[in-house]
């Protein structure tokens, strides 16, 4: 059975902590804001605060900052979000504060899992960068783990693993046409093509020398990239971290955060995204390392479970599912690749993202290993191979890796790469 320690959140859970509720820490180093600016801002705006807050952050930092406002006046308490770009972001529309705003203002009517909007600031006088307020749902955010006072059986983890897809087949069902702020989102038909398009060129601008330049990977998405299956408001970072959990029952899901990449697309590619971060309890090693959602709990389904089950809850179908498997991989890789190219480049000195150059390595091998998969054993070895090595991409670069990291490629890969390669080498 699921137990949970329960703590009614006032205004003093600062000084009683829990640990099952999600809070934030201190603020980092170089991250700090302007309160005193933000108050008076938002008393200017009308909201009904008193007092000065208790400031807090929540983790992370590649992405949005994220503070969470604690404004306690007598009789009238405050528990405010407040989400802004990181400091020296020269592409706005990557960290889109008035984007971001628009969508989940524009849903919370037509879906309950949306946290409620208090204002938005365009001016970037009061801390420097856009930001907007909204309402802290208090609650349980799974991480890589779940906190450790609450103990799901299998079953129980059964649900609520159900219900996180079910909260996304639900998104998917929303009809964008029924709200004009979000009709204008997105491009409409020919999204697949644009986002195998626009990650390829992301990739590229973004290698570093320590990285596979994925050319075949590339080559394969940009030949077999679908129709859309249809259009529809898609989240675009579906994982169990941008979902709220109930304390009372930590199967149920009551909020879902971070809509700074939700557009208008094909759900299919929503799904195959997500799916890149699901790493299951026999996966390897580096990916096992890098996990940050609890989808190696025993009663979690697998990747494949979960597109059966998506597909049989949506009634959408699937031709060649495999594309959207590998476009999630390479799209992750991307992701991955962008943030480790700042490190590289000293950029930021984060020494969290120091290996990700290690896990770019990973997500090319298994998007190898699906299109091997996919295509046949016999094709991989008589054409992938030979077109691998004539991009740079051979035995060799494996070779100067890690042990460890070579015996997780070698083990992910098809054994006759090697012998392929083995083979004209003499």
């Amino acid at each position: 059975m699921a137990t949970v320690n329960h703590a009614k959140n006032t205004a003093t859970d600062k000084q009683t902590p829990n640990k099952v509720l999600d809070k934030g820490g201190a603020v980092r180093d170089g991250e700090e804001l302007d309160v005193k600016a933000v108050s008076t801002w938002l008393c200017e705006q009308g909201v009904d605060i008193q007092g000065e807050p208790t400031v807090t952050q929540f983790s992370g930092g590649a992405s949005n900052w994220t503070y969470r406002l604690q404004y306690d006046g007598e009789g009238k308490n405050q528990d405010l979000i407040l989400r802004r770009p990181p400091k020296g972001t020269k592409a706005k529309s990557a960290h889109d504060m008035v984007r971001e705003y628009t969508v989940q203002k524009a849903l919370k009517d037509a879906y309950p899992y949306v946290p409620k909007m208090v204002t938005l600031c365009t001016d970037e006088d009061v801390i420097g960068a856009d930001f907007y307020v909204m309402e802290r749902i208090e609650g349980i955010i799974p991480r890589a783990n779940l906190p450790k006072s609450i103990d799901l059986d299998p079953e129980q983890t059964r649900t609520l693993c159900t219900n996180v897809i079910d909260a996304l087949v639900e998104l998917h069902q929303v009809d964008y046409k029924e709200h004009p702020e979000l009709v204008t989102l997105g491009r409409g038909d020919g999204y697949c093509e644009r986002q195998v398009s626009g990650w390829d060129k992301r990739y590229v601008k973004a290698k570093t020398p320590n990285v596979p330049s994925f050319a075949l990977v590339r080559q394969w998405l940009g030949k077999h990239t679908p129709a859309d299956s249809k259009t529809c408001i898609i989240h675009n970072d579906w994982r169990f971290d941008n979902v709220i959990l109930d304390a009372a029952d930590p199967t149920k899901v009551i909020g879902v955060l971070d809509w700074e990449m939700a557009t208008l697309g094909d759900p299919l590619m929503d799904l195959g995204s997500a799916l890149a971060y699901w790493i299951e309890a026999d996966d390897n090693i580096i990916m096992q390392q890098s996990r940050r959602q609890p989808t190696h709990l025993k009663g979690m389904m697998t990747r494949d479970q979960v597109v059966a089950y998506y597909l049989e809850k949506t009634g959408l179908k699937i031709d060649n599912w495999a594309f959207y498997e590998v476009f999630g991989l390479f799209r992750l890789a991307g992701i991955v690749q962008q943030i480790y190219y700042r490190y590289y480049h000293k950029q930021t000195t984060n020494p969290a993202f120091k290996n990700f150059w290690i896990i770019v390595h990973v997500l090319h091998a298994k998007c190898l290993k699906l299109i091997a998969q996919y295509e046949g054993e016999a094709l991989f070895t008589s054409h992938v191979q030979p077109h691998l090595q004539d991009m740079g991409v051979d035995t060799a670069m494996i070779e100067q890796l890690p042990t460890p990291v070579q015996a997780v490629i070698k083990g992910i890969l098809p054994k006759s790469y090697f012998a392929q390669a083995a083979h004209k080498t003499e």
